[in-house]
């Protein structure tokens, strides 16, 4: 999926993933140092400057990165590298989630523009709450939209009143203590909280799926056209089965796959591998219109090629 991401901007950038089956739930410190460690031990010949570079995803966080990073510096020997993570001291830079998590909302900003629609004042559900699925919801407060639901292996929560920059601390610092989005209620109790279920069927404009690969089937996709939604930017890996985009597409549901909706990520892997460019020193306004930069470039050459393949414009595909 990486590659296939990568092959859609204008940068030179391969793609590979790959993980472990080590659960790091109930695990100690000490225990996920040293799982780090040993990891690394077998990686570190594969990564370098001009290489590969290890970024956060599922189950990896700032502390994970750290204890990679600390043991790559030490088996190699040198400082250089490109590792993503939140430490300014890295090689690699700050902000490769916001990256992300920013360049969603940016996409769905350029596909609502294209509708002659804007998203400030439209209702949108979010599913998860990690890293990709808060930044989501940090941006569509700073674009003036009403995010109404964020969800967590449990179920999912659903404020009908949106919302605001305070309720976004509050859910962020929940998720940091890694306890239930259910404390959400104890200060919000007008909101509700869902047990066993998706955030599909509330009312909304816009949906950005964040939580995980086909987590959208086919019944999840007729409660999205239930509920109004118009259009679907995939935010997760392939969050969406095949039977669910058809599904949404028949119904007119624009549906914006995950490949080309990852530019601003793929945008600072290209910046991260430059090694005289410094993204540290940028300041936040110039680090966002080089992720609208991106977004806007992927945008265009998907619509281009797909009018080179006899596409629409006004079909959903």
């Amino acid at each position: 999926v990486q590659t296939l991401k990568n092959a859609l901007s204008l940068y030179k950038l391969g793609g590979a993933a790959g993980g472990s089956d080590f659960d790091p739930k109930g695990k100690s410190e000490i225990e996920v140092m040293r799982f780090c460690q040993s990891f690394m031990d077998e990686l570190y010949r594969y990564l370098g400057p001009d290489q590969d570079f290890p970024a956060e995803d599922v189950g990896v966080g700032p502390r994970e990165m750290g204890f990679l990073f600390g043991q790559y510096r030490r088996l190699s020997g040198h400082f250089q590298g490109n590792f993503t993570g939140p430490k300014i001291f890295w090689s690699g830079s700050s902000f490769r989630t916001e990256a992300t998590g920013y360049g969603l909302v940016f996409f769905a900003r350029v596909v609502l523009a294209d509708m002659n629609k804007e998203l400030k004042g439209l209702r949108c559900a979010i599913s998860g709450s990690g890293k990709i699925a808060m930044h989501v919801l940090e941006k569509l407060l700073s674009c003036e939209a009403i995010p109404v639901t964020v969800s967590d292996s449990e179920g999912y929560l659903f404020d009908g009143d949106g919302f605001d920059y305070v309720k976004y601390t509050l859910i962020r610092n929940i998720k940091a203590q890694q306890r239930s989005l259910k404390e959400y209620l104890k200060t919000f109790p007008r909101a509700k909280y869902i047990n066993d279920a998706k955030p599909w069927g509330e009312q909304c404009d816009i949906a950005f799926p964040c939580a995980s690969q086909n987590e959208i089937d086919q019944g999840e996709a007729l409660s999205i056209i239930s509920s109004g939604c118009r259009v679907l930017i995939e935010c997760s890996n392939m969050p969406c089965t095949g039977q669910a985009v058809d599904i949404l597409r028949k119904a007119k549901v624009h549906v914006a796959p995950a490949k080309a909706t990852a530019a601003g990520g793929v945008a600072v892997g290209e910046l991260e591998l430059n090694p005289e460019f410094s993204l540290m020193q940028w300041s936040v306004e110039d680090f966002e219109n080089k992720i609208q930069e991106a977004v806007k470039q992927t945008y265009d050459r998907s619509m281009k090629a797909a009018q080179e393949y006899g596409i629409l414009k006004e079909n959903p595909e």
